[in-house]
């Protein structure tokens, strides 16, 4: 039912984590990336995560301190550049990092949230990317078939909700956070403000109430 209300506080999330599961999380640098549940996770000692996103942000900020606290076994992202950790552990084979070009991943969880079997790209034919992976040729192109991407929970952030869900982002904090939406199991998304149900015009709803289970209200800094 669409017209619940959905708001829990963060910690009501703890049950749901567990060793090993699969995370989808918005962001770009941090940028869209809920900060009350990446802490709630730290804080809830759950590990050997895969962690599904953009980037891995910085040491110190959004999902980057999984990766520092040594919580994530696993990262398919699109760069991990900016957090010498993330590099640091990849190295020394302690870390996972699947590497994946931004507009692939975009796809390969769009095609994950639609029920596809993938998608097909000629973006990293004839690279290191397409290592281990079909390749097709259809009218004289080469195309990697790239699998679907899903998470047993997604944890986003919007600027706006109502009680049922419905969801507003502000600017680029939309990034990943409409796509993630559609492909994990859960979607918990952390909000700076929730309204009554109505009181946000449908034309201006970025991601409807359905695919939207949980709503944590977090004062927006």
């Amino acid at each position: 039912m669409t017209n619940r209300n959905k708001r829990i506080a963060v910690a009501d999330l703890r049950p749901r984590f567990r060793d090993g599961m699969t995370i989808m999380f918005g962001g770009f640098l941090g940028t869209g990336t809920p900060d009350s549940m990446v802490r709630e996770l730290l804080d809830s000692g759950v590990k050997d995560l895969t962690i599904i996103g953009n980037d891995t942000a910085l040491a110190t900020t959004g999902i980057g301190v999984l990766v520092a606290n040594r919580r994530v076994k696993k990262v398919i992202a699109s760069h991990i550049g900016t957090n010498a950790e993330t590099g640091k552990q990849m190295i020394a084979g302690e870390l996972d990092v699947e590497l994946v070009p931004q507009g692939t991943l975009a796809e390969r969880i769009r095609a994950g949230g639609s029920g596809l079997g993938g998608v097909l790209t000629p973006t990293g034919v004839g690279t290191i990317i397409e290592k281990g992976k079909t390749k097709l040729t259809l009218d004289g192109v080469d195309y990697l078939v790239e699998r679907p991407l899903r998470a047993d929970l997604a944890i986003l952030k919007a600027h706006l909700a109502d009680e049922s869900g419905n969801l507003v982002y502000r600017r680029a904090a939309r990034n990943f956070n409409p796509l993630m939406a559609l492909a994990a199991d859960f979607v918990a998304v952390e909000v700076a403000s929730i309204v009554p149900t109505g009181d946000i015009d449908p034309d201006h709803v970025m991601t409807p109430g359905t695919l939207v289970d949980a709503l944590v209200l977090v004062e927006e800094k």
